[in-house]
């Protein structure tokens, strides 16, 4: 350690009244008033606002200096678990197999191609040229045309989600002169390989309206397609299975509303399909006949059903059943092909993909035996085919590529993941434990810990939750958190209420006015693992991002003596005041998930109770480390920073308080498959810190 003290932000006083309740933010002069401009150039970032950014970075690296050798030792460990050159099993479509590989060294990926059958790789597009020289770089997508002579792809550069589209000639290798900025970097090629659709970013960083772009033409000609009204909704764009229909998708967090185009003609009017209801989701195939195969919740099916409709007719009021609704039994997506149906369900918390003959109506399941798993369907890209793909892997098992034929139930195993320093699987133990909530509900736990760990509570604990939006946290494999499992550490997966680990209820008793529930499973869960002497409380670090940041953030608040440490990763932990400012990227469409704050008293009153920003307290708080991305439009970087200077303001004690902003990055952290490692690296050094742990020696 140096001398250097941790930074003190000024404190500047702004006020403000909602409902009767004046609200006070010392520092909120860290929010740049120009910070449309920063997420796209962070060079015009203010002075004040950077110096400040800049000494709490050096502060966390002053902190942090005596672990610099085992942060090199955990980067080298994690590296040593990639296959560095590395590829994708080839997907077929038409004439050609498609494939990503990676070369020895590379952080991003090539884009390549061979003959169906074999032959020499042709390589589409090279990503880690593309990168070069670039502090950030993320490929937002690349989608060969129709008659794989194109290839559309996108790139952000610099962290901020807004992408640009270009478009590259497979003969040449050469990018067309047409150039599209501003969008979210997803595009759906019609039929003629000529033209397509795709999304554009407003300045507020909403997909608010599809455009069709057709090749050679200017953008400012681009035809306007469909504009969604909803400041609340986003759109997207994609295909049906098919390829006979492009999607158009408008939607917030717990509505829907789909429109199709014909393929062949883009320039025809969307036709709806059904007309949006408040809380009624859907998801739209077709099955290459005169039906169209959908996945909805409506009807009060919370674990959702799947329904048929004419083509011809495909309102609600010609919906019907074809898979029932079944409670316990989440479908979680749906996917057709000729003459069948495909579908990813979670039953008991465990996932399974089951096949439906379309004709017969007679359903087969792919499931494993383990106590916890991650199963996954990998796409497609063709329709008139009996094989689909898909992924299995569970904490202690790497991930596993299979091909399944539908037709005769059999399964090809086609890759299983090489870890090159090598893996011993039956040197870990996974366990799934089932936590009591405080109101008796039972909370998932997923344990991974070496076989050998003593379970008498003095081993170290890093706890993860989310707990947001519907989306469960899988048991699979991770290369990443094996370092700290052989450094004596248990790793635990709270699947706390707000995802939809134990089906859409699990999701609805964690939102908007249930959201306290998310924070005390996570607790109780802790609390469990401390009872049972997996751990002990003060050895707990917990850790969460974004959404599951501002869990971060409650839990210091609520149950601060529980833990041992805090890693907060862009945590979400303004939540009031950001759910109060409309002019912000994403405000109206968080409303559902959150409340509405600005028109419902009771959901101030409420988001007001827990927002973690609006309740640090005048007591001690465990370390906490929290990270952030200047140019992030999803949690903006000033949250944590404002968090982090009100706790060091107000707390009683002194444990350290750290603040790392990536001045070059997003919401995603550092891209690249390596420099990311170096981010996991600063998270689990500091837990290791904190826990005692640090020899650079595995034990």
């Amino acid at each position: 350690m140096t001398d250097l003290q941790p930074p003190r932000a000024d404190k500047r006083p702004a006020t403000s009244s909602h409902h009767g309740v004046v609200l006070t933010d010392d520092y909120a002069w860290l929010r740049a008033d120009n910070w449309q401009d920063v997420i796209r150039d962070p060079a015009v970032l203010s002075d004040d606002i950077r110096a400040y950014l800049e000494a709490e970075n050096g502060w966390c690296d002053a902190y942090m200096a005596d672990t610099a050798a085992l942060q090199d030792q955990l980067v080298a460990e994690m590296r040593g678990r990639i296959l560095e050159d590395d590829s994708s099993v080839p997907l077929p479509d038409g004439p050609y197999a498609y494939a990503t590989r990676f070369l020895a060294g590379a952080q991003y990926p090539r884009i390549v191609r061979t003959l169906r059958d074999g032959g020499p790789e042709e390589v589409l597009l090279d990503a880690d040229d593309l990168a070069r020289d670039k502090a950030y770089f993320s490929l937002g997508g690349a989608v060969h045309s129709p008659d794989h002579k194109l290839l559309g792809w996108s790139v952000d550069d610099n962290g901020s989600e807004f992408h640009v589209i270009r478009v590259r000639d497979l003969d040449s290798g050469l990018d067309l002169p047409d150039e599209i900025p501003n969008t979210s970097g997803d595009i759906a090629w019609a039929a003629d390989s000529r033209s397509f659709l795709y999304t554009w970013i407003n300045d507020n960083h909403r997909t608010e309206k599809v455009f069709l772009h057709v090749l050679g033409t200017p953008v400012s000609d681009d035809r306007l397609i469909y504009q969604e009204p909803d400041p609340g909704f986003f759109c997207g764009v994609g295909k049906t299975q098919s390829g006979r229909f492009i999607v158009i998708d408008a939607h917030d967090h717990q509505t829907s509303e789909v429109r199709l185009i014909d393929a062949n003609d883009p320039t025809s009017a969307p036709r709806l399909v059904a007309a949006r209801q408040a809380e009624v989701e859907y998801s739209v195939e077709d099955d290459g006949g005169n039906q169209l195969i959908i996945l909805t919740n409506a009807d009060s099916a919370e674990d959702f059903k799947i329904v048929a409709a004419p083509l011809a007719l495909p309102g609600r009021e010609n919906w019907y059943d074809i898979v029932p609704h079944q409670a316990g039994r989440l479908i979680l997506s749906m996917s057709t092909f000729k003459g069948r149906m495909v579908r990813l369900e979670r039953v008991e918390g465990l996932p399974r993909i089951v096949i439906t003959d379309l004709g017969s109506g007679s359903e087969s399941a792919i499931s494993f035996p383990e106590e916890a798993y991650s199963l996954g369907l990998s796409g497609a890209y063709e329709f008139d085919t009996t094989i689909i793909r898909f992924s299995y892997s569970s904490p202690t098992t790497p991930s596993q590529v299979y091909d399944y034929d539908m037709a005769t139930g059999e399964r090809f195993l086609r890759k299983t993941q090489e870890i090159p320093s090598g893996h011993d699987a039956a040197a870990y133990v996974t366990r799934r434990l089932q936590a009591p909530a405080e109101d008796g509900e039972l909370v998932p736990v997923t344990l991974l810990y070496r076989a050998g760990t003593p379970l008498d509570g003095s081993a170290p604990c890093l706890l993860y939750g989310y707990g947001a939006y519907g989306i469960a946290i899988p048991a699979s494999f991770s290369t990443r958190v094996l370092s700290l499992v052989d450094r004596g550490f248990v790793y635990a997966i709270a699947h706390i209420r707000g995802g939809n680990d134990k089906g859409h209820r699990w999701y609805l008793s964690g939102k908007r006015e249930h959201k306290t529930n998310t924070f005390s499973d996570f607790i109780a869960a802790a609390r469990f693992l401390a009872a049972e002497k997996i751990t002990s409380a003060g050895r707990i670090v917990a850790h969460g991002g974004s959404a599951g940041g501002m869990l971060m953030g409650a839990v210091a608040n609520m149950a601060p003596d529980l833990w041992g440490g805090v890693v907060a990763a862009v945590p979400f932990v303004d939540v009031l005041n950001t759910m109060l400012d409309a002019s912000l990227p994403l405000t109206p469409p968080e409303w559902p998930e959150w409340g509405n704050p600005l028109e419902n008293t009771a959901d101030f009153d409420r988001i007001l109770s827990y927002s973690p920003y609006d309740n640090v307290g005048a007591h001690d708080y465990p370390p906490i480390l929290a990270l952030a991305g200047l140019t992030d439009p999803r949690v903006t970087y000033w949250e944590p920073a404002k968090w982090v200077a009100r706790l060091r303001a107000r707390r009683t004690g002194d444990a350290p308080l750290l603040l790392h902003v990536n001045m070059d990055a997003g919401h995603a952290g550092a891209s690249g498959r390596f420099d990311g490692l170096k981010e996991t690296a600063l998270e689990y050094a500091f837990a290791l810190k904190i826990m005692g742990r640090m020899s650079t020696v595995t034990e």
